[in-house]
C-alpha cells in the first residue's frame, strides 16, 4: 500500500537518472530497507526502501550516493548495521557512520520540497539523536553544499528540485534551527 503518491514519481526520477547510466534501480519493498547488488539472478544493483515511504527511499539513496564503486557491489554496502535497541557505544557507533547519509538525505529531502529529520533509529532505547550528531550532520551538509555534491547527488538533487518546482538550496537551510524547514 503506497500512503504517498510522490513515491512513484520518485521511483521514476531516480531510474531514469540511474538505471542505466548506474544500472541501479530504485524499488519498493515490504520489509526492511536493503541494497542488493546485481546478481546472477537479477541484472540490476537494487535500492529497496521500506515500505514504500518516501523518506525511506531517500535515506536508503543518501546512502548509494555516499557509498563508492566497491561499497556499490556489496550487500548493504558492506556497512555495519545493528536494529533497533543499541546500547549507548553502539549508537555512538551508528552515528558515526550516519553523518554523511544523514547530511546527503537532508540535501535530497529539501530539494524535493519536504522537511527533513534527524534520525537515531534506535527508538526502544529512548536514545534520540544526540546534540554532538545533529551539529556534525548539519557541518556535512554545509561543507557539501559549499564544496560541491558528489555527481550522484547532485543530479538526483537537480532533477528533485526541478520534478517538485524547488528554488536552489541555499546554506541558509541547514541549520539545526531550521532542520524540519522546508525550502
Amino acid at each position: 500500500m503506497d500512503l504517498d503518491p510522490q513515491v512513484d514519481q520518485l521511483i521514476e526520477c531516480f531510474n531514469t537518472l540511474f538505471l542505466e547510466s548506474h544500472n541501479t534501480e530504485l524499488v519498493r519493498g515490504n520489509g526492511e530497507p536493503i541494497y542488493l547488488p546485481a546478481d546472477s539472478g537479477y541484472p540490476h544493483h537494487r535500492i529497496i526502501f521500506a515500505h514504500g515511504f518516501f523518506a525511506s527511499a531517500l535515506h536508503e539513496i543518501a546512502h548509494w550516493c555516499v557509498a563508492g564503486p566497491e561499497r556499490r557491489l556489496l550487500e548493504d554496502f558492506g556497512y555495519w548495521y545493528k536494529p533497533d535497541g543499541r546500547t549507548a557505544e553502539e549508537q555512538s557507533e551508528f552515528e558515526r557512520v550516519e553523518v554523511s547519509p544523514q547530511a546527503y538525505e537532508w540535501i535530497l529531502t529539501l530539494s524535493a520540497g519536504r522537511k527533513f529529520h534527524f534520525s537515531a533509529d534506535n527508538l526502544s532505547q529512548g536514545l534520540g539523536p544526540s546534540d554532538s550528531f545533529k551539529q556534525s550532520v548539519v557541518n556535512r551538509a554545509q561543507e557539501v553544499l559549499t564544496n560541491g555534491m558528489n555527481p550522484r547527488l547532485q543530479a538526483l538533487s537537480e532533477a528533485l528540485r526541478a520534478l517538485y518546482t524547488v528554488e536552489p538550496l541555499s546554506l541558509a537551510q541547514f541549520h539545526l534551527e531550521c532542520s524540519v524547514c522546508a525550502s
